[in-house]
């Protein structure tokens, strides 16, 4: 694995490990170093998420201003539902997102891939 900003999480027996990424963007870039790359030894049952950033940056939420959802909110968000299939996972965090969102407008670009070991 080599991450441009965005880390991995990585849940394993219910606690989460976030794997960082190189602090650098793909493309131009001044400056730019080789990125590093990490192997992750992966056991049965493991659930790994890569994700960008579109999801904790997205505005909205009671505040009429708007806030983002922010990284902390996520990675609990994936704690409470890694151990549900992952087709419901998908679910959840599909309506956490559009319900946070409400009337705000989308940001930016959101993904968020899982699979478990």
């Amino acid at each position: 694995y080599s991450g441009a900003n965005n880390g991995i999480y990585l849940v394993r027996n219910f606690v989460l490990t976030e794997i960082k990424p190189d602090k650098q963007p793909i493309g131009l870039y001044d400056n730019p170093q080789p990125f590093k790359k990490q192997k992750l030894k992966l056991q049965k049952g493991d659930t790994v998420y890569l994700y960008t950033d579109g999801y904790a940056d997205q505005f909205g939420g009671p505040s009429p201003n708007g806030k983002k959802f922010k990284y902390q909110p996520f990675k609990d968000l994936i704690l409470q539902v890694q151990n549900k299939p992952m087709h419901e996972q998908r679910d959840i965090l599909n309506e956490t997102f559009e319900s946070w969102r409400g009337d705000f407008e989308q940001i930016d670009d959101v993904c968020v891939i899982g699979f478990r070991v």
